[in-house]
């Protein structure tokens, strides 16, 4: 069975200089419209019930985060590792009954998450400003 790393190293080798010259060819706007129509093919799959191919249609899905990944990493800007790090950190805070951390006053969960995505707004914006 095939792992994440094996994952990398595909989407790396397809970008390579000998690799495949559509997929060398391609940035973020060529991009848009195949990650638009994989996100539509997994609704399709949802609504269908449909989960062999839900299973198929999700592996396209992050194969254009891979992808779109990739380019950026070839800029110098961040990795797919820095993408997976990210999502872990902002899931980790935006759940602080469940992984600990300060949970602001709302009345319900939803409140919660918005409260929480709020604070991460306030402090995004101090620090583009501190730059």
């Amino acid at each position: 069975m095939y792992t994440f790393e094996d994952l990398k190293q595909i989407m790396k080798t397809l970008r390579a200089e000998d690799g495949c010259p559509w997929d060398r060819a391609q940035d973020h706007d060529t991009l848009k419209k195949h990650l638009v129509e994989e996100c539509a093919e997994v609704l399709e799959a949802i609504d269908a019930h449909d989960t062999e191919n839900l299973c198929e249609e999700l592996g396209d899905v992050l194969f254009q985060v891979m992808f779109h990944s990739e380019i950026e990493a070839e800029q110098g800007n961040f990795t797919v590792d820095d993408v997976v790090n990210g999502i872990c950190e902002k899931m980790i805070r935006r759940h602080p009954r469940v992984f600990g951390g300060e949970i602001p006053e709302v009345e319900n969960e939803k409140d919660l998450w918005e409260a929480i995505k709020k604070q991460e707004r306030e402090e995004k914006k101090k620090r583009a400003a501190a730059h």
